[in-house]
């Protein structure tokens, strides 16, 4: 039987490369986003939700990066816009979905958050603590779903070659390349396989986890001797 998945900010970038790869796997995929080009049009913050219950799998994707300010210099209007999209935007989607995943006694729920969940990320005070939410709100409902067939599971990208990335001045974009072991942005098909996993149902003993998907970002490569080749 095919899965009806649900992807929010599909219309680009990573949320895109999720939602064609859960097509070729197979899913019966609805790509929502605030701007034209997906099935389904909404502001998750904001707007009035259609009916989502229909929907196996939710990958809350939709979220903003773009909030650049200090804690001391960043204004309640900057923090509100973050944790309302990317925080309460989440809960709103994967709280309408969830009725009807518990009344089927099936359901894959995967939010994309970021490691400056985990990290921090200075400049970024709002959007880190939006990230760093999501693993909250991840872990409660898959608590609250454990014994209904319902995982939840987070995937905390690094530094993704997508379209934003590919925008940025080419000093600040190998300054961040620089500082990651690989030596590489991930590709935005890489979070698409992590996903595809955890939407699966081959998925179905894994929940309540956060897993990086950085290029070796969260261990230590420094070593006393020579560098390896």
């Amino acid at each position: 039987m095919s899965h009806r998945a649900l992807v929010t900010g599909a219309g680009r970038g990573i949320g895109a490369a999720i939602a064609e790869r859960l097509r070729v796997d197979g899913f019966e995929v609805t790509g929502a986003d605030r701007d034209e080009g997906c099935e389904l049009r909404f502001d998750v913050a904001r707007d009035e939700l259609p009916d989502l219950t229909g929907f196996d799998v939710c990958v809350s994707n939709a979220g903003i990066t773009d909030t650049i300010a200090p804690a001391h210099r960043m204004s309640d209007e900057q923090w509100s816009r973050d944790i309302d999209v990317n925080l309460t935007g989440a809960f709103r989607v994967v709280g309408a979905c969830l009725p009807g995943m518990r009344e089927r006694g099936y359901g894959r729920i995967v939010f994309i958050s970021s490691g400056a969940a985990v990290e921090g990320l200075p400049g970024q005070a709002a959007y880190a603590a939006s990230k760093a939410g999501l693993l909250g709100l991840m872990r409660t409902v898959a608590g609250e779903n454990v014994r209904r067939g319902i995982t939840a599971n987070a995937v905390l990208p690094g530094m993704v070659g997508t379209e934003k990335v590919g925008a940025m001045p080419a000093e600040i974009r190998d300054r961040l390349r620089d500082a990651i072991p690989m030596n590489r942005f991930a590709e935005p098909s890489e979070i698409a396989g992590l996903v595809a996993y955890l939407a699966s149902e081959e998925a179905g003993y894994v929940t309540g986890q956060a897993i990086g998907i950085d290029g070796g970002s969260a261990v230590n490569a420094f070593s006393l001797t020579r560098r390896q080749r």
